[in-house]
């Protein structure tokens, strides 16, 4: 018994640990939300307000279940040359074009709209 609760306390701290990482590695929240905005805006009107397609393809976690996050990230950043998708590299670093990336695959989250 406490072999198996040694065994559970350290995995729990594995997984805080985990999370702890995956945050370190996220824009500032502020920064977030003018991320959740410039996809919902910007992006959005290519490949639709709801990310589902449009003159781009869909950006939901369904459509984009068979690409990697990396691959995603670098069309974010470079564009694809030929193509409508420019490069936002001029506008987000590299972690912010990967947060987007893994955003998208677990479904965008909404923004935050202030009641004026």
């Amino acid at each position: 018994m406490t072999r198996s609760l040694f065994s559970r306390w350290a995995w729990g701290a594995v997984v805080v640990l985990a999370a702890g990482a995956a945050w370190a590695e996220a824009p500032p929240p502020q920064r977030i939300e003018a991320l959740k905005h410039m996809v919902r805006q910007d992006c959005g009107s290519c490949h639709g307000m709801r990310l589902t397609g449009g003159l781009g393809p869909a950006l939901t976690s369904q459509a984009l279940a068979h690409k990697p996050p990396e691959y995603l990230q670098a069309v974010i950043l470079n564009g694809i040359p030929g193509t409508p998708m420019p490069p936002w590299s001029a506008m987000l670093t590299p972690l912010e074009a990967r947060w987007i990336a893994e955003q998208l695959f677990q479904g965008f989250p909404e923004e935050h709209r202030s009641a004026h």
